[in-house]
């Protein structure tokens, strides 16, 4: 699973939030994991950095930023070149997708929750 390590954009040490729960069962499933937040601290064992370092062997964003956060990133997301963005439900995104397809990044309007449980991420 090293050929799908992902990077989840808004992650947060607040265990009542989805990014925090994808996180972990991310990590539970064997993939390895880039936290990139705002917050401090840390989450299934990875500390959160901030949206600063590109990292250039991530295979999927997902993202945990509402579209109204999200134009500040653009430049982060798409020079990090992953191959695909998981846009989860409230981070629909038509304009950051019409960037991303243009440079041939994947995207998709999906769950990472959803896709990691049927076994289809």
């Amino acid at each position: 699973m090293a050929d799908k390590k992902t990077l989840v954009l808004g992650a947060t040490p607040d265990t009542s939030r989805y990014a925090n729960l994808a996180s972990n069962r991310l990590v539970n499933k064997g993939y390895t994991i880039v936290n990139v937040g705002l917050k401090t601290g840390e989450v299934a064992g990875v500390p959160i950095e901030k949206p600063e370092t590109i990292h250039k062997d991530i295979d999927t964003v997902t993202l945990y930023v509402g579209p109204q956060n999200q134009p500040p990133l653009y430049n982060y997301i798409l020079d990090t070149h992953p191959k695909r963005i998981i846009f989860n439900p409230g981070t629909e995104n038509a304009e950051l997708r019409r960037m991303a397809n243009e440079k041939g990044i994947e995207t998709e309007y999906a769950c990472t929750l959803v896709l990691l449980s049927i076994g289809d991420y």
